[in-house]
């Protein structure tokens, strides 16, 4: 049965017949012992489907680990959106369990945001983002019922987009409780950066800028 309505596919037909650039979707999964692997798959499947300019790459963590290091996963189910083509690109743009709920926008905006070539962020940002010269790992934690945790995830892809030194994972947190243990996430969006420095809520751009500058 498909997970997208047809109303929804139209919608999505139409949205996607705007794509200047190709777009790549990478999936992991695998067979046994992984929630939501199936679902996550099958979502990218039918999402690759309603346009042209979208490709699609399933991968099996186990067997192809060897790829699963390349981008650095490390936990599925997982999904990375890059630019596709002769021009393709990883940017650091993850979603770590099954962009579902209010989720699945993030992935529809991430395409369309990788597709444009423009983070959309402010000069401001770009500018300090640019002259980065130390990694920067940002999580961010949501739920699929969580209506403010897109606006986060959108930001962390926003500036994974805008700077090779930023890598930024939606992670599910009800998926990898084990995290959210680790994280102490008692409420969502929560986002940690590097580690050590969090910031709770759907802050704005330049209160997100502001928990950067603090982590490195």
């Amino acid at each position: 049965m498909a997970l997208l309505q047809e109303a929804d596919r139209k919608v999505l037909e139409e949205k996607f017949a705007d794509l200047k650039n190709p777009v790549k979707l990478i999936v992991f999964t695998q067979e046994m012992e992984c929630q939501y692997c199936k679902e996550t798959r099958q979502l990218a499947e039918e999402v690759a489907a309603l346009s042209d300019s979208i490709s699609l790459e399933v991968y099996d963590f186990v067997a192809n680990k060897d790829i699963a290091d390349k981008y650095n996963v490390d936990k599925i189910p997982a999904t990375i959106i890059m630019a596709g083509g002769d021009d393709a690109k990883d940017y650091g743009i993850r979603f770590y369990g099954i962009p579902s709920g209010y989720e699945f926008s993030s992935i529809i905006e991430d395409i369309m945001m990788v597709s444009e070539g423009e983070s959309g962020l402010s000069a401001e940002t770009k500018a300090w983002v640019a002259a980065l010269e130390s990694p920067v790992h940002m999580q961010v934690f949501v739920t699929p019922t969580c209506p403010y945790c897109p606006r986060a995830v959108l930001l962390g892809h926003q500036l994974a987009m805008e700077s090779d030194m930023i890598t930024a994972d939606m992670v599910e947190a009800i998926e990898f409780p084990h995290l959210s243990n680790k994280y102490s996430v008692q409420g969502v969006p929560r986002t940690v950066i590097n580690e050590t420095v969090h910031m709770e809520g759907a802050a704005p751009e330049a209160m997100l800028l502001g928990k950067l500058k603090e982590a490195v």
